[in-house]
């Protein structure tokens, strides 16, 4: 199974990711946690997305790709992988859709958690508030929300118009909204 995980900041889509791949059997690959285990451990990958963090860009294209198509030729990738964190540009769906026509493969099902901008809004707040993230505030929160969209809008029209986007309401416990996306992806692949 290759699935695709989305969702705006604070839906808990690692949370899903993780209990999605272990019900699947199925690694959960996040662009972010690769990012950061390279910064942290200051590799020639890492020493140039802390370069490009601390300038205030944004890893480019080429090296994401290069990164997960890396990443989806290790052993554990082989009957499948869910990804989270990508793709997040048009350009990263190109790649993606390349990729997979080279090795024959093709995504199952995207999923796309929604919920209300208020209530992602109160939630991040909360956990600003809990991790002492001092830059994490109403206004800072809004901006990245209204960020996520206007960037992963025409990618969920792309996989909406392939038949393949699976939406689910992201708002419940951690159990309750990992049984809607199981019994949804269940219906939608059997």
């Amino acid at each position: 199974m290759r699935l695709l995980i989305m969702g705006p900041p604070g839906v808990g889509k690692g949370t899903q990711a993780t209990g999605i791949a272990a019900h699947y059997g199925i690694p959960a690959i996040s662009t972010g946690d690769i990012f950061r285990a390279n910064v942290k451990n200051q590799t020639p990958l890492g020493q140039e997305v802390s370069r490009i963090m601390a300038e205030g860009g944004y890893v480019p294209d080429e090296i994401t790709n290069a990164i997960v198509a890396d990443r989806l030729t290790e052993a554990d990738a082989a009957s499948g992988w869910l990804l989270d964190g990508y793709p997040r540009t048009a350009g990263q769906v190109d790649a993606l859709d390349g990729e997979l026509a080279r090795t024959g493969q093709a995504i199952d099902a995207v999923i796309s958690l929604v919920a209300d901008t208020d209530v992602l809004v109160d939630r991040l707040l909360k956990r600003a508030e809990l991790e002492g993230r001092a830059d994490d505030n109403a206004e800072t929160i809004r901006n990245r929300m209204v960020i996520y969209t206007e960037a992963t809008d025409p990618l969920l029209a792309t996989y909406r118009d392939r038949d393949l986007l699976v939406e689910v309401d992201g708002i419940g416990t951690i159990e309750e909204v990992a049984g809607r996306i199981t019994t949804a992806l269940d219906a939608r692949l059997a």
